[in-house]
């Protein structure tokens, strides 16, 4: 009985580090480190007065790793959204003011200042605005995609800032 079990605990364990290993082996195909600094970024006009910029990855593939950065005037008002998919940002610049729910509602504002991280997870409704030019890396696993509450709110941003 003692050996069965011993066995099949070695089994079981094999087969973990191989999925482990495989999980691992998939979510990246970059064959080498890379490195991203942030005057070669190339910035694209977004929503909001806001812009984007891939840091790494793809955003839009399924499954796949990504880091993006958003980069929004002082004031820029980002109407209630969800993800998908778990969103993690960082504040690199600025405060970020976040709010959680359906309904744009300033009393219900946390101020993030630089440094600061956020987890959102998938599906919950949130909504902020931007203190100071604010820029934010979102990393994730994608597709990243955004749900506008009420689309008729928002407004695409024309053209990018150099």
């Amino acid at each position: 009985m003692k050996s069965t079990m011993t066995s099949a605990v070695r089994v079981l364990c094999c087969c973990c580090a191989v999925l482990y290993t495989l999980t691992a082996m998939s979510q990246s195909a970059e064959s080498t480190h890379k490195l991203a600094r942030a005057a070669d970024l190339q910035w694209a006009p977004s929503f909001m007065g806001c812009e984007h910029a891939n840091v790494s990855g793809d955003p839009s593939a399924e499954g796949k790793p990504f880091v993006l950065r958003i980069r929004c005037p002082d004031g820029a008002k980002v109407p209630p959204h969800w993800h998908p998919t778990d969103e993690n940002m960082t504040v690199l610049e600025g405060t970020f003011m976040i709010g959680t729910g359906e309904i744009f509602d300033k009393s219900k504002l946390t101020p993030m200042d630089a440094g600061s991280f956020i987890f959102m997870p998938k599906t919950m409704r949130h909504f902020a605005l931007c203190k100071g030019e604010t820029v934010l890396q979102v990393h994730g696993i994608g597709p990243f995609k955004i749900n506008w509450l009420n689309p008729a709110e928002v407004f695409a941003t024309s053209a990018p800032k150099p």
